[in-house]
């Protein structure tokens, strides 16, 4: 009978049904297959359990943050301060879009948005100084995944209540990869810009920079609240979050303003992907409850052991299962289906909590920007009218090195660590 519970999933999918759906419904299936139909009336317990966690409770006000802040003209100031800073280097467009992508990770913590942003503003802008379309779309998409890492970070607070894991230590362990992973891009682009003779930006084009950095300080000052706050102790994360959202609330009327129909799409945008992501984790909750009482976890560490894998092969293992996950699934899905199975035994090895967290949420975010269901390819080919499988082939040179990066970043976890030790928020190695 439990052999019906796939083949099910499989016609729901076919159905168009939402994922949410999809999950709790071949969950409860499943519990019905497996004998396990009594323990159905206290689900409704334990899903409240997993998602009454306070620092989930940042996510919905991080999300608004970051449309205030993307309604409210800041990205025009974020790419004048990176064309100040970079625009004159050969192949300088393509540079300011990934210094807009740090910039912008500092405030929405999501990939989408970027990329949905910068497809608006920098593609054109690329395509009229003679970037070919396929080029300027790959570099927005492959980019755009600076955004989850650097903090603030959405899908690092998905993790860290996932794991009981500390959001301020994640948030800090972020920073370095993010920069490492920018500092790669940058050097993607400026091989690309030597190859094919992509063109500076002139002395008189760039604007000037002090009065652009002015201008562009009510933006940057947004992550230096978050992050600093929280790191003093001043605040939580979901304190933070609601900060940040009177930031830049205030941030959005030093630019271009903020009108009230532009207030009322991003709150209902808001509502949106947090009424979506924690319907799936309502669904994710009922297949857990299933897989403890069946004792998966328990049952993959005894694979594991039988396979007689070590911490590394086990790290490398893991890792090559998340990058094909986060080619077919949403991030948060494949985080919250992957990571209560699969990162307990590394964690039993002998890994860090907050090592595992950076390393596993940058190898889905890679997905992002992986073919087939690569979400930021979709949003970029959609926004810039780039057909995708041109645009999937034109992005795989960025794809390889940040699959180089996050080979990195196992082999060498004081990259992730080292931050959040100076600051005293994890032990130290």
């Amino acid at each position: 009978m439990i052999a019906l519970v796939p083949i099910a999933a499989v016609v729901f999918l076919a159905s168009g049904l939402a994922l949410a759906y999809i999950i709790g419904g071949s969950a409860v299936l499943a519990f019905l297959a497996t004998d396990n139909g009594r323990y159905l009336a206290i689900l409704p317990q334990q899903i409240f359990s997993k998602i009454d966690v306070f620092a989930l409770m940042a996510m919905p006000l991080f999300i608004l943050a970051g449309e205030v802040m993307n309604r409210g003209g800041v990205t025009r100031a974020l790419i004048d301060l990176s064309m100040s800073l970079v625009g004159r280097l050969r192949g300088g467009l393509g540079h300011v879009n990934i210094m807009t992508s740090v910039f912008f990770a500092g405030i929405s913590g999501s990939a989408v948005a970027d990329a949905a942003a910068l497809s608006n503003t920098l593609v054109p802008a690329m395509r009229e100084r003679g970037y070919s379309d396929n080029y300027a779309s790959a570099v927005t998409a492959a980019s755009s995944i600076i955004g989850p890492i650097v903090p603030p970070s959405i899908i690092l607070i998905f993790y860290g209540a996932l794991m009981q894991t500390s959001v301020t230590a994640l948030f800090l362990a972020g920073i370095l990869p993010g920069l490492l992973l920018a500092a790669a891009l940058f050097a993607v682009n400026a091989f690309f810009a030597w190859r094919e003779g992509h063109p500076r930006m002139e002395r008189g084009e760039a604007p000037p920079l002090l009065p652009t950095l002015v201008r562009s300080a009510p933006a940057l000052v947004l992550p230096v609240i978050i992050v600093g706050g929280i790191v003093l102790g001043w605040m939580t994360p979901t304190e933070a979050a609601a900060v940040a959202v009177f930031v830049a609330l205030v941030a959005a009327n030093f630019y271009d303003g903020l009108k009230l129909g532009d207030l009322a799409a991003g709150l209902k945008r808001t509502v949106t992907l947090s009424g979506s992501i924690f319907m799936i984790l309502t669904a994710i909750a009922a297949l857990g409850h299933l897989g403890a009482l069946e004792r998966l976890p328990q049952a993959i560490s005894s694979g594991v052991e039988g396979l007689g894998l070590g911490p590394v092969e086990y790290m490398i293992l893991l890792n090559v299962l998340f990058l094909f996950a986060g080619m077919l699934l949403d991030v948060p899905v494949a985080l919250a289906l992957l990571v209560p199975l699969l990162a307990p035994v590394a964690l039993a090895q002998g890994a860090d909590p907050v090592h595992l967290g950076i390393v596993l949420c940058f190898n889905l975010c890679i997905g992002l920007v992986s073919p087939p269901l690569g979400g930021c390819l979709l949003v970029v080919s959609t926004v810039t009218k780039t057909n995708y499988w041109r645009l999937a082939r034109a992005v795989i040179p960025f794809v390889a090195v940040e699959i180089v990066v996050l080979g990195i970043l196992v082999a060498v976890p004081e990259i992730s660590l080292a931050i959040p030790r100076a600051f005293g928020v994890v032990g130290g190695g």
